[in-house]
Formats: C-alpha cells, structure tokens, sequence
C-alpha cells in the first residue's frame, strides 16, 4: 500500500519523482506529494486525490526546484485522505521531510510525549511524529538524529527523510524499501516498477537497516549506524513489462499475458520430462516426516491455495488445510516439525502472511513460499521458495499472478506424489504433458470466449450475483467472485452448490443472476440439480463448462466455454473467462478497472 520514491542526483529531482509515483500508481492511494531540497531549504507539495493533481499544481514538477528529493502516494490509514494529511510531512523547524509506509503502532504516546515538549501537529496522521521526532534529536548530525528517531518507533514501516541542507535517508523495518543505483544518481522505491526506468541494479533493505544517498554512492548502514556491504541484485524486467502495451487497462494486457506467464512459470523447471524446483530441496527423511500441509494466504492467492489443496490431497493423500493469514497469525494454531508451510504471496510482502509465517515458523514449522517478487521479505523468510515469474502486475485486481500460483501448486502436488513414491510413470508423463499443453489451453480460453464483452454489456445490470460450485469448481468460484466484487463494485460471493439448501438459496428470486461452473464432471449431475433450483426460483443462469458439452445448453440461459484439459487443471483455464466477464462488466458500469476504490495491490499494513 502507498509508494515512495527518492532520488539524489545532479538533474531536477520534481520531475523523476512524480514520474516515479505515477508508475506507482496501482498501489493505491487517495493523495501524492513531493519535498525537495535545494541546498538551503525545504519546498514542498502536495494534494488530495492522483498523481495528474500533483503534476498540474507544480507544472509537472518545474514549479519545485532541487536536486534531492521524496515523493509519496498515500492510502488513509491515520486521518481522512486530504491535502493537510498528505505525506511528505515537515518539522516544525523546516529541516527534515518525511514520507511513510506503513503504521508506528506507539504514535499516539509519542505524540503526547512530542506535544508536551511543545511540538504542534498539524495532521492526524501517524507519520507526522517521525518529523518532530528527528527535530528533537537533533544535535548537529542528521544521521544519529535518524537513528535515534527510528529507535523510537513501533510497527512496520519504511522511511523516506529528505534534510534541508541536502542529505536523504532510506530506513527499513518490516516494510518494503529498494534502493536503486545509476550513474551519477541514485534512488530508492517501495517496488521496483519506480526504478526500472531507471536502472536494473538495486540493493534490498532489510529490516533494521538504512542508507543515505547522495548523487555518487548509497551507504548502507545496521541498527548501530555502522557501513555494511550488501549484494546487488539485477531486476529481471523492463520497463516495457510495466506499460500498457496499446491494451486501454493493465488488467486486460495482464489477463491476455497468461499464456506466455503459464509458460515462463512451468517449462524451466521440466526438465527431460521430470519436475525440478531449484529452491525446494527437502530431503526425503524431511518429506516422509510431513503430517500436514497447511497453505496460509490472502485474498487471491488464499484462493490459489483453494485449488491447491484439491489437487495436492488427491495426489498425495496428505491433509492440507488453507487458513486466512489473518486469522492464522493471532491463533494458537497446531503446527509443528511436521508442519509443511506454503505461503503464498504475489509480492512477498503482505503484512498478516509474514506475520503468519513467523508464528509458524517460530513452531517448527518448515516453510515454502511461493512469490512473485525475487528478494521480498517472504522469500528471505522462507526456508524454500519457489518463484512465479509471472512479470510486474499492475492492475490492483490479480489476474496471471493467480494463474501461475496455482500452476506451481499442481506442479509441486505432482512433484510431491512422485517423490512419496504415489505415482506411476504413466500418470506422471500424463499430467507433465498436460502441464506443457496448458498455455496453448489458456489462449484457447481467451479464444473462446472473443465476445464475452456482449455478455457483460447485458448482464452488467445486475447488483447481486451468486457463483455456485462443487469440488473444483466451488474454489474457482470463490476467485471469480472476488475479481467480479473488486473491479465492478457487483456484490458477488460465492457458495458450495451442495449448501443451496442450508440458507443461501433464500437470497435466490426474481432477477438474481446465478453464476454455475459445472466443468467438474463427476458431480455434473448434481451441478445440474442445482441450477434447476434456482431457476425454479426465478434466477437466470450464467453457466461455465466444458467444450463440447451439449447438456448444459437446456438447463441454463447462457454458456461461457472453456477448453477440455486434465481435469484437475480444468480451474486454470476456467477462470480466464470469468476475468474477462469481471473486466467488461466493470467496463461497462464505469469502474477504474486497473485502480478500484479502497483497494491496494500490496498490502503491508494490517
């Protein structure tokens, strides 16, 4: 949530700065603002609502001179989202500038403390401590005065602090901060999509550390104040990944990726028709000692895991169980040594699953992280991580981020089974080939499906929808559900088909829209049963099944198709068209498809 970017060069800082927020943008955020320093002062700007707000009052940044700069786009946490609430925040003196991700969870006592010393506050923000904080302690050296202010400090956070003679300051602490190094200027970001533009070489903060930058070096330094050498690492994308392409939205680019995404995901770790992981590396003593598999996650990828564990339990009879990060982290849960954690994480940085994964941890608990994001605070915890590779994602609402989790899912239930010994051969190459053929599947998806916009612009007048499933199809319902509610603002929630009866098919009347995946076949009967159900009461039916079934044409009003495949895969290629529908539903009804209200891509607070 929220983005900050800093730069220390010898060009115009204003203008790199508003460029970097505005390819933050898909963060989410209800204001922007930038500080920079011109050598003798601080100038500063900053406003309610986009980042084009911020450009057109400063000119696109001529109007705020300087070399040295910080720049934050900010969704409310501490105080309504409006212009005096805006980060950056400023001392009382004028000599430092701070913007914030993150929450100091002890700011209302340092605020009381700061007010009683005689230090006025202007907002109601959380972050606006930090500034008086580093006022307080200074003593003629910015640097201990940073450290001394970050000691002060409870939660999770990162820091951008900009002085008025001109130094900058990065601080890390459980919130991400990047560090980019160029050519006679560096940079810090919250993701790399700021700094791509830029340079690929970045250095990764880790918690408890800090940088100061100046045009010629960045210096990182530990908790005590002391240098420290840190890898550099190369971003593996450009910055074409992160544009549009000529697509009009982020999302549909994102959505029509997911052949290529699929393919970048799988074929490097087939190799000569086996399934390899180059950071997964259980030994067999390890593997025979699992009891349980237990997948901690939110949102999408907690819904990933929803398909996950279908497919692991079949294949190896293990019991695995999907808990909500947020509630894992504040039970008393039963994990141990034979615990196998599988975290999932678009960025490796949402906030409940590290916490999640530190409780377990804590007990016992060996732990695979499955991310997106190479050097995310997820990947450094885990013992094991297996990345996506699915490229920078910039709608807020995922698409291929959730098509290549749950295709690492099956390939690791496969390698899983192989390596318990559950498996023949001839199953083994079966569900390999069917992994190979997956992307040409997911094209054809798409393929199928060219006038689903025509559905959408007659369906969209709905407000209520219910997706209905079983086995399979119930977990792609609840992802097809979440991409409807996110980007069109539809309430859509989604119910086993076999619990109509138990409650929800009171909500069922006149003009519902039901939403039915029915490609599970083994219970297509009863799917079947279930559709007549609500007709009976009124509902038209929106059906999902499979190419070439005829059946499904009586019972329903209309019919979305998708592609036959192995069947435990059917969920990947079912839920390329229900993206599709939530997309041109949203499209229609006038939504911000690519940034949906309240939303953030990254969530790092709670």
């Amino acid at each position: 949530m929220c983005g900050i970017v800093g730069f220390s060069g010898t060009r115009e800082a204003a203008a790199v700065l508003i460029d970097g927020l505005r390819r933050l943008e898909y963060r989410g955020y209800d204001s922007a603002g930038i500080a920079v320093a011109d050598g003798s002062a601080i100038n500063m700007a900053k406003v309610k609502g986009y980042v084009k707000n911020l450009s057109e009052l400063t000119h696109d940044g001529a109007d705020i001179r300087g070399q040295i700069g910080v720049g934050h786009t900010r969704w409310a946490t501490h105080g309504a989202p409006n212009d005096v609430n805006a980060h950056p925040h400023i001392s009382s003196d004028g000599r430092f500038a701070v913007v914030h991700n993150g929450i100091i969870e002890n700011y209302a006592l340092l605020r009381q403390e700061l007010t009683k010393k005689g230090y006025a506050f202007v907002s109601d923000t959380d972050t606006e401590v930090v500034a008086h904080l580093l006022e307080m302690y200074y003593d003629g050296d910015e640097k201990k005065a940073v450290m001394k202010a970050a000691a002060r400090l409870e939660g999770s956070y990162s820091l951008g602090i900009i002085c008025a003679g001109g130094r900058l300051f990065a601080v890390r602490e459980q919130s991400p901060l990047i560090l980019g190094l160029g050519v006679g200027e560096n940079y810090f970001a919250s993701d790399v999509a700021a700094l791509v533009p830029h340079t690929k070489n970045v250095i990764y903060l880790d918690d408890g550390e800090f940088a100061e930058l100046t045009p010629e070096a960045i210096t990182v330094y530990d908790v005590r104040g002391r240098a420290i050498d840190k890898p550099v690492s190369k971003v593996a994308w450009d910055v074409e990944a992160a544009e549009k392409g000529g697509y009009e939205h982020f999302m549909l680019k994102e959505i029509m990726e997911q052949p290529a995404c699929f393919k970048a995901t799988v074929e490097p770790r087939i190799k000569n028709g086996r399934i390899e992981f180059e950071n997964f590396d259980l030994s067999d003593q390890e593997l025979r000692g699992i009891r349980r598999i237990v997948v901690t996650a939110c949102g999408s990828a907690g819904y990933a895991g929803q398909v996950g564990r279908y497919v692991i339990e079949e294949l190896c009879r293990i019991p695995v169980s999907v808990e909500l990060a947020s509630e894992l982290r504040y039970r008393n849960p039963i994990i141990d040594s034979h615990t196998l954690l599988v975290v999932i994480s678009q960025s490796g940085e949402t906030a409940d699953t590290i916490a999640a994964l530190r409780e377990c941890k804590a007990r016992g608990a060996r732990v695979l992280a499955i991310v997106n994001v190479v050097g995310s605070t997820i990947a450094k915890l885990a013992d094991h991580v297996i990345y996506t590779w699915a490229g920078p994602e910039i709608a807020v609402a995922t698409t291929k981020g959730y098509t290549t989790q749950v295709a690492v899912l099956d390939m690791l239930a496969i390698y899983l089974a192989d390596r318990l010994g559950l498996m023949e051969k001839e199953r083994y190459d079966a569900l390999v080939d069917a992994l190979h053929a997956m992307p040409g599947k997911l094209q054809r998806a798409i393929d199928l499906n060219r006038n689903i916009h025509k559905l959408a612009k007659r369906l969209c007048k709905y407000n209520d929808i219910y997706f209905i499933g079983r086995n399979l199809d119930y977990a792609v319902c609840m992802e097809g559900a979440l991409k409807l509610k996110e980007i069109s603002y539809i309430f859509a929630e989604a119910y086993a088909a076999g619990e109509l009866k138990h409650g929800t098919i009171a909500l069922v009347e006149q003009g519902s829209l039901v939403v039915s995946l029915a490609c599970y076949e083994p219970l297509f009967d009863k799917t079947m049963s279930n559709i007549e159900e609500v007709k009976a009461r009124g509902a038209e039916v929106l059906a999902v099944a499979l190419e070439g079934n005829r059946k499904i044409l009586s019972k329903a009003d209309d019919v979305i198709f998708v592609p036959r495949t192995e069947p435990l895969f059917n969920p990947i290629a079912q839920i390329v068209p229900l993206q599709l529908f939530a997309y041109y539903v949203a499209k229609e009804r006038g939504c911000d498809i690519d940034k949906p209200k309240n939303l953030a891509k990254s969530v790092t607070v709670e």
